[in-house]
């Protein structure tokens, strides 16, 4: 019996590979074998939680130079003090609080859902991006949608 789901999964992790994406070949992966394997008795958990578990290992890795001293705290400071470093607080306030509208978003309109994941793995795996877009792409939706 043909799988659609696994025939679109292989292809997009096919599509991450030639494109030397990584992150994202290994991540659709690693949910196949889960897809296919009694392991995947736990997709509802990694539903429900594999978003806050991602992004506590995202701010572990965004935060660590600054727990390792590599970032020291007089660098900090002096952020408060440049404008460049003033305009990337308030952006990184702006996209925080358009992450938040994109959860809102995502889980009170699941139709969105799968046009944004795939418009985030084309975009990782042929632009190089980041797979964190699907929430700022969310969070610009509402916007567009007035949800959220």
């Amino acid at each position: 019996m043909f799988d659609l789901t696994l025939a679109i999964m292989l292809f997009l992790a096919a599509l991450s590979y030639f494109s030397h994406n990584i992150t994202v070949t290994i991540a659709l992966l690693v949910l196949i074998v889960i897809r296919m394997t009694p392991l995947q008795q736990t997709f509802p958990w990694i539903e429900k939680q594999g978003m806050t578990v991602g992004i506590i290992i995202l701010t572990i890795g965004v935060m660590a130079p600054i727990a390792s001293g590599t970032i020291p705290s007089s660098t900090l400071m002096h952020s408060f003090l440049h404008w460049k470093s003033l305009t990337a607080i308030a952006i990184g306030i702006f996209v925080s609080w358009l992450g938040g509208r994109g959860v809102t978003l995502m889980s009170t309109q699941p139709t969105v859902v799968g046009g944004l994941l795939i418009g985030t793995i084309i975009g990782v795996s042929l632009f190089r991006g980041v797979p964190v877009g699907p929430l700022i792409a969310a969070g610009l939706l509402s916007l567009m949608l007035g949800k959220g």
